[in-house]
Protein backbone atom coordinates (compact mmCIF):
# COMPACT_ATOMS: atom_id res chain seq x y z
CA UNK A 1 0.00 0.00 0.00
CA UNK A 2 1.22 3.46 -1.13
CA UNK A 3 1.97 6.06 1.18
CA UNK A 4 -0.86 8.31 -0.40
CA UNK A 5 -3.08 5.19 0.63
CA UNK A 6 -2.18 5.05 3.98
CA UNK A 7 -2.15 8.43 4.54
CA UNK A 8 -5.55 9.23 3.47
CA UNK A 9 -7.83 7.43 6.69
CA UNK A 10 -5.26 9.52 8.86
CA UNK A 11 -5.82 12.66 7.50
CA UNK A 12 -9.23 12.01 7.41
CA UNK A 13 -9.86 10.99 11.16
CA UNK A 14 -7.41 13.88 11.83
CA UNK A 15 -10.44 15.62 10.69
CA UNK A 16 -13.19 14.38 11.92
CA UNK A 17 -11.39 15.04 15.19
CA UNK A 18 -10.88 18.68 14.47
CA UNK A 19 -14.39 18.86 13.37
CA UNK A 20 -15.69 16.92 16.82
CA UNK A 21 -13.12 19.66 18.80
CA UNK A 22 -14.70 22.60 17.19
CA UNK A 23 -18.59 21.11 17.44
CA UNK A 24 -17.45 20.83 21.38
CA UNK A 25 -15.89 24.63 21.94
CA UNK A 26 -18.61 26.21 19.90
CA UNK A 27 -21.51 24.17 21.91
CA UNK A 28 -19.65 25.58 25.19
CA UNK A 29 -21.71 28.79 25.15
CA UNK A 30 -24.67 27.29 24.06
CA UNK A 31 -24.28 25.17 26.98
CA UNK A 32 -23.56 27.70 29.55
CA UNK A 33 -26.79 29.42 27.94
CA UNK A 34 -29.22 26.67 29.07
CA UNK A 35 -28.02 25.78 32.27
CA UNK A 36 -28.06 29.40 33.76
CA UNK A 37 -31.77 29.83 32.45
CA UNK A 38 -33.12 27.28 34.81
CA UNK A 39 -30.98 29.81 37.40
CA UNK A 40 -32.32 32.75 39.63
CA UNK A 41 -30.52 35.79 39.16
CA UNK A 42 -28.41 35.59 41.81
CA UNK A 43 -27.29 32.13 41.24
CA UNK A 44 -26.53 33.71 37.26
CA UNK A 45 -23.99 35.56 38.48
CA UNK A 46 -22.39 34.30 41.70
CA UNK A 47 -21.60 30.71 39.84
CA UNK A 48 -22.28 31.02 36.15
CA UNK A 49 -20.26 27.97 35.50
CA UNK A 50 -22.09 25.55 37.83
CA UNK A 51 -25.03 23.11 36.75
CA UNK A 52 -28.43 24.47 38.94
CA UNK A 53 -28.83 23.05 42.24
CA UNK A 54 -31.80 22.46 44.07
CA UNK A 55 -31.42 26.18 45.96
CA UNK A 56 -30.30 27.94 42.86
CA UNK A 57 -33.12 26.19 40.25
CA UNK A 58 -35.53 28.41 39.02
CA UNK A 59 -38.36 28.48 36.39
CA UNK A 60 -38.90 32.53 36.47
CA UNK A 61 -37.20 33.06 33.73
CA UNK A 62 -39.37 30.97 31.44
CA UNK A 63 -42.30 31.92 33.19
CA UNK A 64 -41.85 35.42 32.17
CA UNK A 65 -41.20 34.48 28.57
CA UNK A 66 -44.66 32.40 28.10
CA UNK A 67 -46.42 34.85 30.24
CA UNK A 68 -45.32 38.48 28.70
CA UNK A 69 -44.14 38.13 25.43
CA UNK A 70 -46.10 36.67 22.39
CA UNK A 71 -43.37 34.11 21.87
CA UNK A 72 -45.09 31.03 20.29
CA UNK A 73 -45.73 33.96 17.36
CA UNK A 74 -42.32 34.81 17.03
CA UNK A 75 -41.44 31.07 17.28
CA UNK A 76 -43.63 30.72 14.16
CA UNK A 77 -42.59 34.09 12.40
CA UNK A 78 -38.75 32.66 12.51
CA UNK A 79 -39.21 28.66 11.69
CA UNK A 80 -41.96 30.21 8.50
CA UNK A 81 -38.61 33.08 7.49
CA UNK A 82 -35.81 30.55 8.09
CA UNK A 83 -37.57 27.30 6.34
CA UNK A 84 -38.44 29.06 3.10
CA UNK A 85 -35.43 30.96 2.70
CA UNK A 86 -33.43 27.92 2.89
CA UNK A 87 -35.69 26.28 -0.23
CA UNK A 88 -35.43 28.97 -1.92
CA UNK A 89 -31.70 29.45 -1.60
CA UNK A 90 -30.72 25.74 -2.13
CA UNK A 91 -33.57 25.52 -5.38
CA UNK A 92 -32.12 28.97 -6.73
CA UNK A 93 -28.47 28.70 -6.14
CA UNK A 94 -28.71 25.06 -7.17
CA UNK A 95 -30.10 25.99 -10.45
CA UNK A 96 -27.34 28.88 -11.16
CA UNK A 97 -24.62 26.31 -9.79
CA UNK A 98 -25.88 23.87 -11.92
CA UNK A 99 -25.79 26.22 -15.00
CA UNK A 100 -22.18 27.55 -14.43
CA UNK A 101 -21.11 24.11 -14.10
CA UNK A 102 -22.51 22.16 -17.30
CA UNK A 103 -22.75 24.75 -19.51
CA UNK A 104 -19.81 26.70 -21.09
CA UNK A 105 -20.30 30.20 -22.85
CA UNK A 106 -18.81 33.40 -22.96
CA UNK A 107 -18.18 35.42 -20.00
CA UNK A 108 -19.38 32.31 -18.24
CA UNK A 109 -16.63 32.83 -15.54
CA UNK A 110 -17.43 36.93 -15.35
CA UNK A 111 -21.01 35.44 -14.37
CA UNK A 112 -19.68 33.49 -11.86
CA UNK A 113 -17.55 36.06 -10.64
CA UNK A 114 -20.53 38.34 -9.91
CA UNK A 115 -22.50 36.26 -8.37
CA UNK A 116 -19.56 35.10 -5.85
CA UNK A 117 -19.01 39.09 -5.10
CA UNK A 118 -22.25 38.58 -2.50
CA UNK A 119 -20.06 37.20 -0.53
CA UNK A 120 -17.50 39.68 -0.09
CA UNK A 121 -19.75 42.72 -0.10
CA UNK A 122 -22.06 42.29 2.93
CA UNK A 123 -25.68 42.57 2.16
CA UNK A 124 -25.83 45.38 5.60
CA UNK A 125 -24.32 47.90 3.32
CA UNK A 126 -27.56 48.44 1.08
CA UNK A 127 -29.65 48.63 3.83
CA UNK A 128 -31.02 51.82 2.73
CA UNK A 129 -32.13 51.26 -0.84
CA UNK A 130 -33.41 47.69 0.47
CA UNK A 131 -35.65 49.16 2.92
CA UNK A 132 -36.85 52.15 0.35
CA UNK A 133 -37.65 49.14 -2.10
CA UNK A 134 -39.61 47.43 0.66
CA UNK A 135 -41.20 50.70 1.39
CA UNK A 136 -41.98 51.40 -2.40
CA UNK A 137 -42.84 47.60 -2.56
CA UNK A 138 -45.44 47.51 0.31
CA UNK A 139 -44.04 45.09 2.02
CA UNK A 140 -42.72 46.78 5.36
CA UNK A 141 -43.92 44.68 7.88
CA UNK A 142 -43.79 41.19 6.65
CA UNK A 143 -42.53 38.59 5.93
CA UNK A 144 -42.17 38.20 3.09
CA UNK A 145 -39.76 41.35 2.46
CA UNK A 146 -37.55 39.09 5.24
CA UNK A 147 -37.55 36.25 2.94
CA UNK A 148 -36.43 38.02 0.03
CA UNK A 149 -33.60 39.53 1.76
CA UNK A 150 -32.29 36.10 3.60
CA UNK A 151 -33.07 34.40 -0.01
CA UNK A 152 -30.66 37.16 -1.55
CA UNK A 153 -28.17 37.24 1.16
CA UNK A 154 -27.54 33.62 0.97
CA UNK A 155 -27.62 32.48 -2.71
CA UNK A 156 -24.24 33.33 -3.60
CA UNK A 157 -22.79 31.48 -1.17
CA UNK A 158 -24.96 28.41 -2.21
CA UNK A 159 -23.96 29.05 -5.80
CA UNK A 160 -19.76 28.99 -4.64
CA UNK A 161 -20.36 25.90 -2.66
CA UNK A 162 -22.45 23.89 -4.95
CA UNK A 163 -20.81 25.02 -8.35
CA UNK A 164 -17.75 22.74 -7.43
CA UNK A 165 -19.38 19.91 -6.07
CA UNK A 166 -21.63 19.86 -9.75
CA UNK A 167 -18.30 19.80 -11.26
CA UNK A 168 -17.29 16.81 -9.82
CA UNK A 169 -20.41 14.84 -10.99
CA UNK A 170 -19.41 12.38 -14.11
CA UNK A 171 -20.60 13.77 -17.63
CA UNK A 172 -21.13 10.20 -18.69
CA UNK A 173 -24.39 9.91 -16.37
CA UNK A 174 -25.74 13.05 -17.40
CA UNK A 175 -24.93 11.81 -20.53
CA UNK A 176 -26.52 8.68 -20.62
CA UNK A 177 -29.54 10.52 -19.01
CA UNK A 178 -30.08 12.68 -22.24
CA UNK A 179 -29.35 9.31 -23.83
CA UNK A 180 -32.56 8.25 -22.54
CA UNK A 181 -34.65 11.04 -23.45
CA UNK A 182 -34.20 12.76 -19.90
CA UNK A 183 -34.94 16.39 -20.00
CA UNK A 184 -32.53 18.95 -18.34
CA UNK A 185 -34.77 19.58 -15.67
CA UNK A 186 -34.63 15.67 -15.02
CA UNK A 187 -31.62 15.55 -15.02
CA UNK A 188 -30.94 18.11 -12.73
CA UNK A 189 -33.54 17.00 -9.82
CA UNK A 190 -32.78 13.01 -10.90
CA UNK A 191 -29.64 12.57 -11.23
CA UNK A 192 -27.56 15.57 -10.11
CA UNK A 193 -29.13 16.67 -6.88
CA UNK A 194 -28.87 13.45 -4.91
CA UNK A 195 -25.22 12.69 -5.51
CA UNK A 196 -24.57 16.63 -4.06
CA UNK A 197 -26.42 15.85 -1.17
CA UNK A 198 -23.65 16.54 1.50
CA UNK A 199 -23.41 19.98 -0.25
CA UNK A 200 -27.05 21.21 0.02
CA UNK A 201 -27.28 20.10 3.72
CA UNK A 202 -23.51 22.53 4.18
CA UNK A 203 -25.88 24.69 2.29
CA UNK A 204 -28.73 24.87 4.61
CA UNK A 205 -26.63 25.15 7.53
CA UNK A 206 -24.60 27.73 6.78
CA UNK A 207 -27.74 29.67 6.09
CA UNK A 208 -30.06 28.68 8.67
CA UNK A 209 -27.49 29.63 11.33
CA UNK A 210 -27.29 33.71 10.20
CA UNK A 211 -31.17 33.81 9.45
CA UNK A 212 -32.70 32.71 12.67
CA UNK A 213 -30.47 34.20 14.65
CA UNK A 214 -30.59 37.76 12.76
CA UNK A 215 -31.62 40.91 14.53
CA UNK A 216 -30.48 43.50 12.19
CA UNK A 217 -33.40 43.18 9.11
CA UNK A 218 -36.38 41.69 11.59
CA UNK A 219 -35.48 45.16 13.33
CA UNK A 220 -35.64 47.47 10.29
CA UNK A 221 -38.01 45.49 7.79
CA UNK A 222 -40.28 43.62 10.25
CA UNK A 223 -40.39 45.15 13.98
CA UNK A 224 -43.91 45.57 14.37
CA UNK A 225 -45.65 42.65 16.89
CA UNK A 226 -46.88 40.30 14.63
CA UNK A 227 -43.76 39.81 12.44
CA UNK A 228 -41.13 39.83 15.38
CA UNK A 229 -38.82 37.01 14.90
CA UNK A 230 -37.70 34.96 17.97
CA UNK A 231 -34.19 37.29 18.01
CA UNK A 232 -35.80 40.66 17.74
CA UNK A 233 -38.88 39.55 20.35
CA UNK A 234 -36.31 38.64 23.21
CA UNK A 235 -34.75 42.43 23.00
CA UNK A 236 -38.44 43.12 24.84
CA UNK A 237 -36.67 41.91 27.98
CA UNK A 238 -33.42 44.24 27.56
CA UNK A 239 -33.76 48.15 28.39
CA UNK A 240 -31.92 50.80 28.65
CA UNK A 241 -31.02 50.54 32.68
CA UNK A 242 -32.70 47.25 33.68
CA UNK A 243 -32.11 43.48 31.82
CA UNK A 244 -34.60 40.65 33.11
CA UNK A 245 -31.38 38.11 32.41
CA UNK A 246 -33.31 35.27 33.56
CA UNK A 247 -36.41 36.10 31.11
CA UNK A 248 -33.61 36.75 28.11
CA UNK A 249 -31.39 33.14 28.80
CA UNK A 250 -34.78 31.43 28.56
CA UNK A 251 -35.84 33.15 25.51
CA UNK A 252 -32.07 32.66 23.92
CA UNK A 253 -32.46 28.89 25.07
CA UNK A 254 -35.72 28.25 23.52
CA UNK A 255 -34.56 30.11 20.23
CA UNK A 256 -31.38 27.97 20.72
CA UNK A 257 -33.36 24.31 20.09
CA UNK A 258 -34.68 24.26 16.70
CA UNK A 259 -31.22 25.10 15.08
CA UNK A 260 -29.97 21.87 17.70
CA UNK A 261 -32.35 19.92 16.12
CA UNK A 262 -31.84 20.64 13.02
CA UNK A 263 -27.86 20.65 12.92
CA UNK A 264 -28.21 17.35 14.68
CA UNK A 265 -30.20 16.21 11.55
CA UNK A 266 -27.59 17.60 9.07
CA UNK A 267 -24.60 16.84 10.85
CA UNK A 268 -23.45 13.86 9.24
CA UNK A 269 -24.01 14.94 6.02
CA UNK A 270 -22.49 18.12 6.71
CA UNK A 271 -19.22 16.68 8.13
CA UNK A 272 -19.66 14.72 4.40
CA UNK A 273 -19.73 17.86 2.35
CA UNK A 274 -16.70 20.23 4.50
CA UNK A 275 -14.48 16.65 4.38
CA UNK A 276 -15.18 15.64 0.94
CA UNK A 277 -12.12 17.90 -0.33
CA UNK A 278 -9.70 16.95 2.38
CA UNK A 279 -9.57 13.30 2.12
CA UNK A 280 -9.08 12.69 -1.33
Amino acid sequence: MSNKARSSPIRSSLVHLALIAYTLIALFPVFLTIINSFKDRNAIFRNPMQIPTPTSFSLIGYQTVLGQADFTGYFQNSLIVTVVSIALVLLFGAMAAFALSEYRFRGNALVGLYMAIGIMIPIRLGTVAILQGMVASGLVNTLTALILVYTAQGIPLAIFILSEFMRSVSDDLKNAGRIDGLSEYAIFFRLVLPLVRPAMATVAVFTMIPIWNDLWFPLILAPSEATKTVTLGSQIFIGQFVTNWNAVLAALSLAILPILVLYVIFSRQLIRGITSGAVK
